[in-house]
């Protein structure tokens, strides 16, 4: 510094100085935020060239979305009832495509209130819903996504499940794309149909009609805010598995439609209100034609192969959905009341159960995952066992209790001397089922199958078809495909045969012991009993069917010869080489199966014509064209399988079963005379039937094991399968006027029975078996002996006349 300066000119320098410096840092502070807007700039150019790149590089490789403008996804195999319920669907996906026009305006409001509301206004990316997910993810609030329904749509048509970088720049390019291609609501109508909402569903008319059992046009609010909740996660807000989670999700969405104005305060609250009825395997109202259903898709791959699941064929049945629904339900009741009379076999598992609470319910929870529900045989675990009270819990931490008669079919499992794999105690896995007078009972899953089908007798349309208790436990259809004894069900076609051979309701036979000894039968002795073990002597031939008589039935088959009848048999559809020409054939000791006896008892029902049992009247395509139609067949002559006389008589005789024989049950509950039929009982009590008609309809109900074993030596069809007959017919007949009898010509009256008009007047068979110690032929009232067909006509040896002939057995 100058020493010669003054301090005046000091001053004035630091001053100076100071006014440069604060000038400096001023200019300094001015160029930060110009190079901000040059950084921004250059990255806003950057992010341009970017995108421009990517434009240049990835937009020529999007997917062609102009296919979407006819949307045509998979869609599975539809098997319909008559009334046009849905019964069975074929395919990977469910999926039912319905038209945005069609889709109800309370389902899309309620999809848009909780997925994209702006989506009329963005143009496929909602800034503001970005904006908005940002703020509150940065301020830790809920979490919030940003996917529009668009890009949503291009995520699931078109992308992988992957989270990169990359993928995401093609979702949104491909929004854009979308967007650019579509109208909002061919998107709206994509996402509908296409977005996954478990259960193996796809789109919001595949789960309506999966979790409520109805069509889409009939959801409520309540059910919709159900559904709009499932595409964010479909197993954790599954209303089936998840029930409370699923509930507070629905409970979110409806606040949201009130919010954004979908609806009303007031129908917030009733939709809250609601209580929502899911469609499950116990649901009462269900049909249950899986058996059906599968004969069905039998068919149509048949006919169109693997592509049947794909085409979206819809395939129309003869099936009415009340008959099977009432079918269903009559023979689950038949099989659930035999299985209360067997001895209880123990718990299906036991379990240690923890004592903390929330380890506790996941253990139940893994349980009862295990061991489902059977329809109304529902799964629980027990928590609290004595002689006198169950306590158990369901789904849901359902609390039951069960007392009184509720405990009577497992009273052995609660004795303090069962032993440990029969005992109930805490934490044993037991079948429960709703007492119909109310409370709960505790039973188990029968061993025993059923069968049940009833056809219309004119036309052999198949009504109804249930193979087993249960579809999913044995997938072995009893109806078409057990082979079994028919027992005293096979009788009246014997008797059918018999009225072409002279035999009339009047021919007396004798109702007596018969024996075959080793020499006659080729093998073991055989002394044929009657199911009750006695012997009632001369009866008519009517009442030695009303009462089942074996003896009366031996004694008619060897009058006719067996060989006779095993050709006569076959007029009605049954195999030749299942029937062998023995004796037996009488007391039903050949194969049958329940389709097979609807058939050949239809032939009475209908006059005479065997008709062929069929089940799919059209297949048409997702639109609605018919691609297949099969119209209902009619009699013709050419089906004749019997003289119309000799199906009225045999109606006749029939009906004196269901008046006052062994199925007289069915007249005294049904209150109507046009019911006829057969019980049948097979030899040990393997295998229990009931196969009877009104003219309009004709079926056949089956119990038996599938590894033949005795039911009980108290077991008969018509304790077992003539309630469930009953049941179904309570049904069907309904409002169906009784039908009086209608005699052909041919036939006349005679004391109060129906006789063939050339044997009447003591022209027919006169008795057979009456005097056996003689064993002379089977002679008419004059004394001739009566053979229309040409063949001798002979009676039986008494029990004590030893016979060495073959021909005595088999012929």
């Amino acid at each position: 510094m100058n020493p010669h300066t003054s301090d005046r000119d000091r001053a004035a320098s630091a001053s100076a100085q100071g006014v440069s410096n604060k000038g400096s840092a001023a200019a300094k502070w001015l160029r930060w935020p110009v190079r901000l807007i040059g950084l921004a700039a250059a990255a806003g150019f950057a992010l341009l060239c970017g995108v421009a790149l990517a434009l240049a590089v990835a937009y020529p490789n999007l997917p062609d979305v102009s296919d979407l403008r006819d949307y045509r996804p998979a869609q599975p195999l539809r098997i319909f009832s008559a009334d046009k319920l849905l019964i069975g669907e074929f395919g990977e996906e469910r999926r039912n495509v319905t038209r945005i026009d069609d889709i109800p305006q309370v389902m899309k409001d309620a999809v848009l209130a909780i997925e994209d509301s702006r989506f009329y206004q963005h143009s496929g990316v909602d800034y503001i819903g970005v904006a908005r997910a940002a703020l509150a993810n940065l301020g830790r609030l809920k979490s919030q996504g940003a996917s529009t329904i668009t890009m949503q749509v291009a995520r699931n048509v078109y992308l992988s499940s992957e989270r990169t970088f990359t993928r995401k720049i093609y979702e949104v390019l491909l929004t854009f794309k979308l967007e650019h291609s579509l109208t909002k609501d061919q998107i709206l109508e994509i996402y509908m149909n296409q977005i996954f909402l478990g259960n193996r569903s796809y789109g919001f008319a595949a789960a309506c009609e999966s979790y409520f059992g109805k069509p889409l046009s009939k959801i409520t609010v309540a059910e919709a805010a159900l559904l709009a909740g499932l595409p964010k996660a479909p197993s954790a807000f599954n209303p089936l598995n998840n029930p409370n989670r699923a509930r507070s999700r629905q409970l979110h969405i409806i606040e949201q439609m009130e919010e954004k104005g979908f609806i009303t305060a007031e129908q917030a609250t009733q939709a809250k209100e609601q209580p929502i009825k899911l469609r499950t395997s116990s649901d009462p109202n269900r049909a249950h034609a899986e058996f059906v259903a599968e004969m069905a898709r039998q068919l149509v791959f048949a006919q169109y192969g693997e592509e049947a699941y794909s085409r979206g064929l819809h395939v129309y049945t003869t099936i009415d959905s009340s008959d099977q629904a009432v079918a269903y339900r009559a023979l689950r009741r038949g099989i659930m009341d035999y299985e209360r009379r067997q001895v209880y076999r123990g718990p299906e598992k036991f379990a240690t159960l923890p004592t903390d609470p929330k380890a506790l319910t996941d253990k139940i929870d893994e349980l009862l995952e295990e061991h489902p529900d059977n329809g109304d045989v529902m799964a629980a675990v027990v928590l609290e066992a004595s002689a006198t009270k169950v306590v158990a819990v369901r789904q849901n931490a359902e609390r039951i209790e069960v007392t009184g008669e509720g405990l009577r079919p497992v009273q052995s499992g609660l004795s303090d001397r069962a032993p440990p794999n029969i005992k109930i105690r805490p934490g044993a896995v037991v079948r429960v089922a709703k007492l119909p007078k109310g409370g709960w009972e505790l039973t188990q899953l029968p061993e025993v199958e059923g069968a049940f089908v009833a056809i219309d007798s004119q036309s052999g349309a198949i009504r109804a078809l249930v193979g087993g208790f249960d579809f999913q436990k044995n997938k072995f259809n009893h109806v078409t495909q057990a082979w079994r004894q028919p027992g005293s069900s096979f009788k009246p076609f014997i008797y059918s045969a018999a009225l072409e051979r002279g035999f009339t309701a009047k021919t007396l036979i004798n109702d007596a012991p018969i024996f075959f000894g080793s020499s006659v039968t080729g093998g073991q002795p055989w002394e044929p009993k009657n199911y009750d073990g006695k012997f009632d002597g001369p009866m008519s031939l009517k009442t030695g069917l009303a009462k089942s008589k074996n003896m009366v039935s031996i004694r008619v088959i060897h009058s006719i010869t067996a060989a006779y009848a095993q050709r006569w048999v076959t007029q009605f559809g049954f195999e030749e080489d299942k029937h062998p020409p023995y004796l037996t054939m009488a007391l039903g000791a050949g194969s049958v199966t329940p389709m097979q006896m609807a058939n050949a008892y239809a032939v009475f029902a209908n006059g005479g014509y065997r008709t062929q049992p069929w089940l799919i009247t059209r297949i048409t395509d997702p639109s609605g064209r018919v691609l297949v139609e099969s119209p209902s067949p009619s009699p013709k002559e050419a089906d004749r399988a019997i003289d119309t006389r000799n199906a009225f008589v045999m109606k006749t005789l029939l009906g004196e079963v269901t008046r006052a024989g062994t199925a007289a049950r069915a007249q005294a509950t049904l209150q109507r005379a046009d019911v006829y039929g057969k019980t049948g009982t097979t030899n040990d009590s393997r295998d229990a039937w009931f196969a009877g008609f009104q003219p309009k309809i004709t079926a056949v109900a089956w119990i038996g094991y599938d590894t033949p074993r005795k039911l009980g030596d108290r077991e008969t069809g018509g304790g077992l399968a003539l309630p469930v007959w009953i049941t179904y017919m309570q049904h069907a007949l309904k409002n169906v006027p009784v039908e009086p009898l209608a005699a052909p010509a041919g036939v006349v009256l005679e004391g109060g029975d129906w006789l063939y008009e050339e044997f009447a007047r003591g022209n027919g068979v006169a008795g057979v078996g009456l005097d056996e110690a003689q064993a002379g032929p089977v002679t008419g009232a004059d004394g001739s002996p009566v053979a229309p067909a040409g063949a001798p006509v002979q009676g039986l040896p008494a029990a004590d006349e030893k016979k060495s002939i073959l021909e005595m057995f088999r012929n």
